[in-house]
C-alpha cells in the first residue's frame, strides 16, 4: 500500500488578491505562509516519507523545502514539471473579476464546468491536458515506492483535477468536492500499484488552527 500526501503550496500575494497565477505566473509567499508550512511539517513529523516530489514553480518548491526541514527523515526532493499548475495563458496575473468580464464563458466553465472548459481563447490547458500530464507522474511514483509514504507538493486547481480523476470522478464533476486550501493535505492510498485509489483525507487544514476564508481556496 502506497500513501500519497498531496499538499497545496502556501498562500501567496496573488492568492490574497484573488488573481490567477497558473504555471506561467507566480507571486511571493505571504509571511504567514512560512509559519503554516512549519505547522504542516510538524503535524507529519513522525510520518516516515520516502521522498518528496514538487512542482518546480517557486511557490511550490519553496513550500516543499520548508516542510521538508520539519520532517523526521528529511527526504530528498525531486522537481517534476508534470506537477505544475494549469497553464492559464491570458488569465495569468489577472484578477478573477476582470477575467469574468473579459472571458465570461471561460471563467464560468473553468470554475464550474470542467467538461465544457475550452482554453483556446486564453491560450491555456484543458482539464484533460492537465490530467494526462500529471497521471503518468503519479503512477510512476506509486510504482517506485510500494508500501511507502510520498509527499507531493503542487497547486490548487491542478491537484483538484488530478486527485478527483485518480478517484474515478468524471470530468463534469471534477469540481463538485470543493476547493483545496493553501497548505492543505489530501491523502490517497493505492494497494494495486496505481490502478485504483482510495481517499483517506480530503483538504485537511486542522493543523493550521485557523478559520479558512474564500481567498484560501481554489
Amino acid at each position: 500500500m502506497t500513501k500519497l500526501y498531496f499538499v497545496r503550496h502556501g498562500k501567496t500575494e496573488w492568492n490574497l488578491e484573488s488573481r490567477y497565477q497558473g504555471a506561467g505566473g507566480d507571486s511571493p509567499l505571504l509571511a504567514q505562509s512560512y509559519t503554516e508550512m512549519d505547522l504542516l511539517g510538524k503535524h507529519f513529523q513522525k510520518t516516515d516519507f520516502a521522498h518528496v516530489y514538487s512542482s518546480p514553480i517557486k511557490r511550490a518548491r519553496v513550500t516543499a523545502a520548508r516542510i521538508d526541514r520539519k520532517l523526521k527523515s528529511h527526504p530528498d526532493i525531486s522537481l517534476l514539471s508534470r506537477l505544475e499548475e494549469f497553464h492559464l495563458g491570458k488569465m495569468e496575473g489577472q484578477k478573477f473579476a476582470d477575467v469574468e468580464q473579459a472571458y465570461p464563458e471561460e471563467f464560468e466553465d473553468f470554475r464550474n464546468h470542467p467538461d465544457l472548459y475550452d482554453p483556446k481563447a486564453i491560450g491555456g490547458e484543458s482539464y484533460l491536458d492537465v490530467i494526462n500530464r500529471m497521471t503518468p507522474a503519479i503512477t510512476s511514483i506509486v510504482k517506485a515506492y510500494p508500501g511507502q509514504n510520498v509527499m507531493i507538493v503542487s497547486h490548487g486547481a491542478a491537484l483538484n483535477a488530478e486527485i478527483n480523476a485518480l478517484l474515478g470522478v468524471g470530468l463534469p464533476n471534477l469540481r463538485k468536492r470543493g476547493g483545496l486550501a493553501n497548505t492543505s493535505t489530501t491523502i490517497l492510498e493505492s494497494t494495486d500499484e496505481g490502478q485504483s485509489y482510495q481517499l483517506i483525507d480530503w483538504n485537511d487544514t486542522s493543523y493550521l488552527n485557523k478559520k479558512l476564508d474564500p481567498t484560501d481556496l481554489v
